[in-house]
């Protein structure tokens, strides 16, 4: 049943303005859920800092880097360094949920908890990756600097809908990405400390995904169509960062994240749980999103089959070789 809340006038003229007052009661009740069940933490307790020693520089004992000093895998390094140049965008993204949501109320006290949640885990997995050594911290700066020069424009700038929809797929995609990511890094301290990142990154996701099925109960067609826009294009928020294209592309290898991720892990859980492909009581054009939701999930499905192929022809070529 579409509900439409006194005062706000008829779902069919559903402003983004009209929207933010509608949802701003589901805010604060999923906000106060969320200072329940949250539990803060200290970034410095996952830091292995005995492992840390100086770099050349200002140090005359400073001790130049190399891969050999680095506990993690190959795979590892690289998503890691992906993982931390997007938390890095930090600013940006404050500034395009500011703008959307507003900084009043229910909704600016989420932006702003939101952010103070979010800074943790490039602090933490910054200290993290010097010292231990991981990376290479030239480098890293560098690809900081040019990330973070170019600015972040958000794909989903349509609407405040599209936004909400793409931080619920969004941030469980984040969380997948960091959870493969300490699976893969060969290192217990690591593991550990992207295990604690990714239950905040569930946490926010829990909180999008409720959100986004709010919207849906009040303008379900409008959300449907924000839905379908999302699910069509995603592109993570850290696309911009150079070499993404290479790294993203070892990941799949790695098994970090990939289309099969994508499309089991991340779309259709969401999917699920807001029972999208069974909503009935759609108009023309949200029972036409509905259907172009349903025909890309069928492609992708397919893409992901024929990659999962690929990649298992991969791996027996190496265990071949390995063989010999």
């Amino acid at each position: 049943m579409t509900i439409t809340p006194p005062h706000l006038g008829s779902p069919s003229v559903w402003t983004d303005t009209r929207l933010l007052y509608a949802l701003e009661e589901v805010v604060e009740k999923e906000l106060n859920r969320h200072l329940k069940v949250t539990r803060d933490w200290m970034p410095h307790e996952y830091v292995p800092w005995s492992d840390g020693r100086n770099f050349p520089g200002f140090f005359p004992d400073g001790e130049v880097w190399s891969k050999e000093q680095s506990k993690v895998t190959e795979i590892g390094r690289t998503a890691l360094v992906v993982n931390l140049l997007t938390e890095d965008n930090l600013p940006s993204y404050h500034h395009e949920i500011a703008t959307l949501f507003g900084r009043d109320g229910a909704w600016g006290t989420w932006v702003h908890r939101w952010t103070a949640e979010e800074g943790r885990h490039g602090i933490v997995m910054r200290d993290y990756l010097l010292a231990s050594r991981a990376v290479d911290p030239d480098k890293l700066e560098q690809f900081r600097m040019a990330h973070m020069s170019e600015g972040f424009q958000s794909d989903n700038r349509h609407s405040m809908l599209h936004s909400i929809a793409y931080v619920a797929f969004q941030e469980l995609a984040t969380r997948i990405s960091h959870r493969n990511t300490g699976h893969q890094s060969g290192d217990p301290v690591c593991d550990r400390m992207l295990s604690r990142i990714a239950t905040d990154e569930n946490l926010h996701m829990v909180f999008y995904r409720n959100l986004l099925k709010a919207a849906f109960e009040i303008a379900p067609d409008l959300t449907m169509q924000s839905v379908r826009d999302v699910v069509v294009d995603f592109r993570m928020p850290g696309h911009g960062i150079p070499g993404f294209e290479r790294a993203a592309a070892q990941m799949a290898i790695g098994e970090v994240y990939n289309l099969r991720i994508h499309h089991d892990d991340v779309l259709q859980p969401v999917l699920r749980f807001l029972k999208v492909m069974e909503l009935d009581e759609l108009g023309p054009e949200g029972r036409q999103a509905q259907e172009e939701v349903g025909m890309f999930l069928g492609g992708l499905d397919a893409e992901a089959a024929k990659f999962d192929e690929r990649l298992a022809a991969r791996k027996a070529r190496m265990a071949a070789r390995a063989a010999v």
